[in-house]
């Protein structure tokens, strides 16, 4: 609707040109030209905007991966690209302007769902790390993701961030994001709502009053949950996410093995969960190098989960 508006008001100002003309003859032939050029200047964004729009993808709730996110659409905009051309008279694909469209379904308009994976359009892997032991891994995985400026998210134990927190300040410092793992690493898939509830609210004080940050991310300990546990997080503002891709390191396979196993099985909007150990310390460096060389962009929940677009050419938003 608003590409035809913009040409029939771009057409107006054709004709008011092509009627004037009539009573200036001697500029008749030099106008003609001229908006003979820019009509079909025109036309050419038109056919191209009608073949290349994307249009928005909604946020919708699958039979299989439960909540998935809705991811943006991408469509040009016919008036201010014409504006940058037309003095050149000539169509030209790097001096067009995009304009984003928001989905009309968000993921917070969903009902309560857990989260296994981003938009299968979305050419993004996050990695998903659980803390609540392993400390000793904890400095090497760290300089591999910031050698590689790799942000990830990490999901802390609310006792183990009582007990490190040296080592939970420093995650935060490199920049990562924090997440909710529960308190204790219960069994929440059996545990009462009263427990469940005091075991992400107790997590959630103790990552506000140490680090300064609300998570809105939590990551059931085990993969353990039900529906009241995705309901009640929902209530404390958090979304429940769990993973596409298990590396299973905490049961300390080969690194090389784990790796070629987890890449493999990667794709569009896959989520990869891990944890500080001895196999994903050693195999993390090439993990990221050849999950990069399939073409993804590696990012934290925050941006893998939202709707913006990815390009990954330039491997970061369009939408800076």
């Amino acid at each position: 609707m608003k590409n035809t508006i913009v040409i029939a008001a771009i057409s107006g100002l054709f004709i008011f040109y092509g009627l004037s003309m009539v009573h200036t003859p001697n500029l008749s032939a030099a106008s003609s030209t001229t908006i003979s050029k820019n009509e079909n200047l025109l036309e050419t964004i038109q056919s191209y905007a009608n073949a290349n729009d994307i249009q928005p993808i909604d946020a919708v709730i699958d039979r299989v991966w439960k909540a998935v996110p809705g991811y943006n659409g991408l469509v040009v905009d016919i008036e201010a690209s014409y504006k940058r051309m037309v003095k050149s008279d000539e169509f030209n694909e790097d001096l067009l302007v995009y304009n984003k469209i928001a989905p009309s379904v968000r993921l917070s308009d969903l009902p309560p769902s857990p989260i296994y994976k981003g938009n299968p359009q979305k050419p993004m892997v996050a990695f998903l790390i659980n803390v609540a032991w392993g400390d000793e891994f904890i400095p090497p995985i760290l300089k591999t993701l910031r050698e590689h400026n790799v942000k990830t998210t990490f999901f802390f134990d609310g006792s183990w961030t009582k007990k490190s927190p040296e080592l939970a300040k420093m995650i935060l410092d490199e920049g990562h994001e924090i997440g909710n793992h529960a308190y204790s690493h219960p069994d929440l898939g059996r545990s009462s709502e009263a427990k469940t509830r005091e075991e992400l609210t107790k997590t959630n004080n103790v990552i506000e009053e140490m680090l300064g940050v609300k998570p809105k991310w939590f990551g059931p300990p085990s993969g353990s949950f039900n529906q009241r546990t995705v309901e009640i997080a929902r209530e404390l503002d958090m979304f429940t996410v769990l993973w596409t891709v298990d590396t299973v390191d905490w049961k300390l396979p080969e690194a090389s093995a784990m790796v070629n196993r987890v890449v493999s099985k990667v794709e569009n909007g896959s989520m990869v969960l891990m944890h500080p150990t001895k196999p994903t310390a050693e195999g993390l460096e090439k993990m990221i190098a050849d999950i990069k060389q399939k073409g993804y962009v590696i990012g934290t929940v925050s941006e893998l989960l939202s709707e913006d677009r990815i390009n990954t050419n330039l491997q970061e938003d369009l939408f800076n």
